[in-house]
């Protein structure tokens, strides 16, 4: 029979806290869940640099009958991504055991905190859209998405030889979004069946141009006379996200920590006690790092 002692309290309490971290996190995200995500539960430290390998092209030969093979040295390629954020969402609980009691009051502290770490991933995924220099930049700036862009975007991806296989996905934001929403010949149930119906009923676009369409609140927008609002098509290789682990904190300085992770990604959750306002504080953070991985897989479309 185990004895219960404020040390396995105060993890069981860590424990739990991320417990309902981690899937609200997942839930938030939109680019996190699109692009590829290296995690391994190794600890890292902020400033660390992570190789991430990108596998190598290679042809297909005819061998002649009686001919040998024609032995090829393909060079494995590799792509640096710095572990450069650190992103932290801290608060304070004044009575925790009455949080624990009521697990709405305990979601009512969490949600905030989780919604901030997402947002900031978000954020960072989607400012990378000027790295990607490969590919001609499509669209107008101030000026609606059309099908005829959308669809240019589709055929400059197959003609830099993105994967007919690979999932393709276009983020934009809600006026580009509202505006696809509105293409006659895809928002009409005698033209586009099913999909037309949703898109007038649900208000879901789905797919179109072989492109999964998601709208998203943090696609950057530059200029202010002339705004231009940099939506971006991409295959999941073209980006990269990568999750390392935080250290525990020391022993014996008062802090608890219990990681979360889930679907290569991962998080960390520390509780405290803060004398100063006699409350216990949690602090969600990630250390996180993301950069392009295949320049030619994606593609800027201005609105």
């Amino acid at each position: 029979m185990s004895i219960i002692t404020s040390a396995n309290l105060a993890n069981a309490i860590v424990k739990l806290v991320a417990a309902d971290a981690l899937p609200a996190l997942m839930g938030n995200l939109i680019m996190g869940n699109l692009v590829n995500r290296d995690y391994e539960p190794v600890l890292a430290h902020a400033g660390d640099t992570v190789n991430v390998p990108i596998p190598p092209v290679l042809v297909a030969n005819n061998i002649a009958e009686g001919g040998t093979v024609t032995p090829q040295n393909p060079s494995l390629g590799n792509a640096q991504i710095v572990l450069n954020t650190h992103a932290e969402a801290t608060f304070q609980i004044p009575d925790v055991t009455k949080a624990l009691a009521f697990p709405e009051l305990l979601k009512a502290y969490m949600q905030p905190a989780v919604v901030a770490i997402a947002s900031r991933v978000e954020r960072d995924l989607l400012n990378l859209y000027g790295q990607f220099t490969a590919n001609t930049p499509l669209g107008t700036a101030g000026t609606p998405i059309t099908e005829a862009v959308i669809d240019s975007a589709e055929t400059s991806l197959f003609t830099a030889m993105v994967p007919a296989s690979a999932n393709k996905y276009l983020v934009v934001d809600s006026n580009s979004y509202s505006a696809i929403r509105q293409i006659p010949r895809f928002s009409e149930y005698y033209s586009a069946g099913e999909a037309g119906l949703k898109a007038i009923v649900e208000g879901n676009v789905g797919k179109m141009k072989d492109f999964f369409i998601f709208r998203s609140q943090f696609v950057p927008v530059t200029g202010t006379a002339s705004p231009n609002t940099h939506n971006l098509a991409f295959t999941r290789d073209a980006i990269g996200l990568v999750v390392r682990r935080l250290p525990q904190p020391l022993p014996g300085t008062g802090a608890v920590a219990e990681y979360a992770e889930m679907g290569n990604f991962g998080i960390r959750v520390v509780m405290s006690y803060q004398p100063n306002t006699l409350a216990q504080q949690f602090t969600v953070d990630v250390l996180y790092g993301c950069g392009v991985l295949r320049n030619n897989f994606a593609v800027q479309i201005n609105s």
